[in-house]
């Protein structure tokens, strides 16, 4: 994709173009026939002006047309690299562009920095609609977007309290999908104990860890649960960090660890092989990248989300705000994609005890007659 900058000069040339071929018909071609039909042939001039003219409006709507097309922008929080998350951002952003014939862009960010410096530069570059995933937006949003009212932002898995006008979020409801991993951990495990270790202690991931709890306990009232903390410098990058707080769990007597660290998973699964333990994982399918210890993975339908959430903006909404969880398909697990089950090389899929009861609760959920509390607003 050409920058938007280039896209900007090729406008300006095909302006120019136009009236080149504007001045070329009037100067060259008409005045041509003008001379020729020395005694004036009215009918011929009057049609060869609206000739003229005819190609002038072509030219400029032309140039119009593509001078108003949309230019969409993802921002991801970190490099996408292997990062299947931040990859379904981009593609949902590229997935609403397709639709709505807009450009696209991504830009990833590696700091801090980078963050701020990208939403700028999309700003610049004359973005329409710039897609933000992540927490890590958060600040500057809030302080960008008021001066730019004209663009719209969706920030992704996240929100900001008094949202301008231009501002709209798409959140999950984690803690209903985290409820099934623990009902899955609590009957599965054999040592009594179970363990979480989540990347930072904010409230949004206690949307995993609580409960995760909570359905272990709902299965199992004698399961002890642990929860940790990565931390540090880089708590959703760290997997050296995960992997340690993971192992202190299992020292513990813990068989299953719940892990929500981001990049830190893969420090949890480097464990897990080599001190066989399970985990269960959280965003996208790992079960694939640690065959045989993964049991399953709490899903989130980020691309289905950008898209609909787009689709919200393109209708003339603002500040919207949607939040989806098992019902509207937004979280789920590979327990409740029978058709993808088979292949996912989950280890539940051959629990059909653990299956039946994990999707005996979803329907519950989703049925509205068990609620699971948001902890990121409980008391």
């Amino acid at each position: 994709m050409e920058p938007r900058s280039q896209f900007v000069l090729n406008f300006k040339v095909m302006i120019v173009l136009s009236q080149l071929c504007f001045y070329f018909f009037k100067y060259s071609i008409l005045e041509r026939f003008i001379i020729i039909q020395k005694k004036g042939d009215n009918i011929m001039k009057k049609y060869l002006a609206t000739i003229t003219a005819l190609v002038f409006m072509f030219f400029s709507q032309v140039s119009l047309s593509h001078a108003s097309t949309d230019f969409f922008v993802y921002v991801s929080p970190d490099p996408i690299g292997v990062n299947a998350f931040l990859e379904m951002g981009k593609t949902g952003t590229e997935a609403a562009a397709k639709k709505y014939q807009a450009e696209v862009q991504t830009y990833e960010s590696s700091t801090a920095a980078a963050r701020r410096e990208n939403v700028e530069a999309a700003l610049n570059e004359g973005a329409s609609l710039i897609v933000l995933l992540g927490f890590e937006f958060n600040d500057i949003i809030t302080e960008v977007a008021p001066t730019a009212p004209e663009v719209q932002f969706l920030i992704v898995d996240q929100c900001i309290p008094n949202q301008p006008p231009n501002v709209h979020c798409a959140v999950f409801r984690e803690y209903e999908a985290s409820y099934l991993a623990g009902v899955a951990a609590g009957m599965m495990t054999k040592s009594n104990k179970i363990g979480v270790v989540g990347a930072l202690d904010i409230p949004f991931l206690h949307r995993y860890t609580d409960p995760y709890a909570e359905g272990a306990k709902s299965v199992n009232p004698n399961v002890d649960v642990e929860i940790r903390w990565v931390g540090g410098d880089n708590p959703f990058g760290d997997p050296v960090r995960a992997k340690e707080q993971a192992l202190a769990m299992h020292s513990a007597g813990s068989d299953i660890i719940f892990t929500a660290t981001a990049g830190g998973d893969f420090g949890v699964f480097e464990g897990a092989q080599e001190n066989n333990f399970k985990v269960l994982s959280v965003d996208v399918n790992r079960c694939v990248n640690a065959p045989g210890y993964v049991i399953d993975n709490t899903l989130k339908g980020v691309d289905a989300a950008v898209v609909n959430a787009i689709d919200a903006i393109k209708s003339g909404a603002t500040a919207s705000f949607t939040a989806v969880g098992l019902k509207e398909g937004g979280m789920g697990l590979m327990a409740l994609k029978p058709n993808e089950l088979a292949n996912s090389q989950c280890l539940i899929a051959d629990q059909e005890n653990v299956l039946s009861q994990v999707r005996k609760v979803a329907k519950e959920i989703i049925a509205g007659s068990l609620v699971i509390e948001d902890p990121m607003f409980a008391n």
